[in-house]
């Protein structure tokens, strides 16, 4: 789809369907666009993208949050669902996105600390993979795991025969 914008006059390209557009006029964005073409680089992309940066750091335990780990964990068992996007958010732009992570934290380690350096890693990972420019990345830890949390307790023995 190409379409003209009225107010610059610079041509677009994209699929409004997908949410990103980019513009000829923007060559050189991230080597995203250039006089031989466009690349567009797709939500789920940038998704996958963060979500794989995230689970690089020490101190991760998984992501998502307790209904979306339940949920996600179920819809695995049955061959549906994905992992990798399990607990991310992601908004992309032409040459930007912006990232929402929630996560479990090893219990012992630094918050601010596992915050800080999956901040860094997911931005150096999109940048250097997508090429797009990361606005920011917000880090929200909504449990944390135990040694022995993911361990079945022992049935009890029955009452009755």
């Amino acid at each position: 789809m190409a379409a003209e914008d009225t107010k610059t006059g610079s041509a677009r390209t994209g699929s409004a369907s997908s949410g990103a557009l980019t513009t000829r006029e923007d060559a050189g964005a991230g080597g995203l666009q250039s006089s031989r073409g466009n690349t567009t680089i797709g939500d789920t992309v940038v998704t996958k993208v963060a979500g794989i940066a995230a689970r690089e750091v020490r101190g991760v335990h998984q992501l998502g949050g307790g209904a979306s780990r339940a949920l996600g964990g179920l819809g695995q068992r049955v061959g549906i669902g994905d992992e990798r996007t399990q607990g991310v958010t992601v908004e992309t732009g032409e040459r930007e996105a912006a990232v929402d992570l929630t996560v479990v934290v090893d219990y012992g380690e630094s918050i601010p600390q596992v915050s800080e350096s999956i901040r860094n890693n997911v931005i150096k990972r999109i940048e250097g993979i997508c090429g797009l420019s990361v606005t920011e990345v917000n880090v929200t830890v909504n449990d944390l795991y135990f040694p022995g949390d993911d361990v079945p307790e022992p049935q009890a023995e029955p009452r009755v025969q």
